[in-house]
């Protein structure tokens, strides 16, 4: 159009024949390209600021007014249909290049055999937790116990107070807790321990009872080889008439050599826990060197697992159950510490690094 001499400008069939000779070449750029890429391309050739249509724009200036509204109507219908056709070709488009991905990630299963699946397709695992989980609560099971579980955000009263540690009792201090912004200030926490649970079993369930309560625990501590800040815990609860300490120096034997062989024994020690009276720690015969004595028993043949001892009165009295007629013990061990001592493992906390090289071991 700029090219056009002033006669040429003038003359309004001249104008409009070659307005409709601009648009024809930019249909068919538009209509000729074959890729996303290459239609914005050429849009920008043929609409852009650059382009013949928008040059000729410019020299509407340059016309008297009727033929100047003539021409620039002439050329906004030619932008009005060419940005129409863009729009349609960038959907076809786009429409057969999803249709190639498509097809070239369709994964066509009549092509392997059954046996090359299973080859190439490497199924997943439960994580070593929670195999350690479930193998303990198989032990229990044939010993007797049923499994019950709990809420892990509880309050303070079935976390401490229950359990015969009440405000600035000075064991509050063996637990570091994380509270929720619940209800009022330090009244709602995430468990330190899985004996809540007894709680709610003595006052939901009917005596007796034989029950083991696994499940996650948090405190906060640093992690470090034998500690994480969230961590898993089985507690045992026996409440029964005539339950004596021996009947719990028994049963953690029994499971002692169940789960961990039998040349692994047990031993109990005196120990303190606000809610069993009297207490014990659980001693059981170090994995490692069986008992001969090593670096990791320091030498002693023993290494900790445990804490147990029979229900205290108090406890029994804060959920109305008659310490005279009834009586019990409870015990309580770490999930992950049992997984460390049977597998040997050095370092607790690659339990929480997610390693696929670590989970494919076990």
């Amino acid at each position: 159009m700029t090219g056009a001499g002033a006669g040429a400008r003038d003359d309004g069939i001249v104008w409009s024949e070659e307005v409709a000779r601009l648009e024809q070449q930019a249909a068919e750029a538009l209509a000729g390209a074959k890729s996303s890429a290459a239609l914005a391309e050429a849009q920008t050739t043929v609409l852009g600021k650059r382009s013949a249509l928008t040059l000729a724009h410019r020299d509407l200036a340059k016309l008297d007014p009727p033929a100047r509204r003539a021409a620039g109507k002439a050329i906004h219908d030619a932008q009005t249909r060419l940005e129409t056709l863009a729009f349609e070709r960038a959907e076809a488009l786009a429409a057969v290049e999803r249709a190639a991905m498509l097809e070239r990630d369709r994964l066509d299963l009549t092509e392997v055999t059954r046996d090359e699946v299973r080859s190439t397709i490497t199924r997943g695992r439960l994580h070593l937790v929670n195999q350690t989980r479930r193998e303990l609560e198989d032990v229990f099971i044939g010993m007797g116990f049923t499994v019950a579980e709990g809420p892990e955000a509880e309050t303070d009263w079935y976390n401490f107070e229950a359990l015969n540690i009440p405000p600035a009792h000075p064991a509050r201090s063996m637990w570091d807790t994380f509270y929720l912004e619940l209800g009022q200030p330090e009244t709602v926490v995430l468990r330190t321990h899985t004996s809540p649970v007894q709680i709610h079993l003595m006052e939901d369930e009917p005596l007796p009872i034989h029950a083991v309560i696994p499940g996650r625990c948090y405190r906060r501590e640093t992690a470090d080889a034998r500690h994480l800040p969230v961590f898993h815990q089985m507690e045992g609860l026996v409440v029964d008439r005539g339950i004596t300490f021996a009947d719990l120096a028994g049963t953690i034997e029994t499971f002692t050599t169940a789960y961990f062989g039998p040349d692994i024994h047990s031993r109990l020690r005196p120990g303190y826990f606000p809610f069993t009276e009297p207490s014990a720690e659980v001693e059981v015969t170090c994995t490692i060197c069986r008992g001969a004595g090593c670096r990791t028993c320091s030498w002693t043949g023993w290494v900790e697992l445990a804490g147990c001892g029979m229900v205290d009165p108090a406890v029994f009295q804060a959920v109305g159950v008659d310490p005279e007629e009834w009586t019990g013990f409870a015990f309580g061990f770490g999930i992950d510490r049992c997984a460390q001592m049977r597998h040997v493992i050095a370092d607790m906390r690659v339990l929480t690094e997610n390693d696929v090289r670590f989970s494919r071991m076990f």
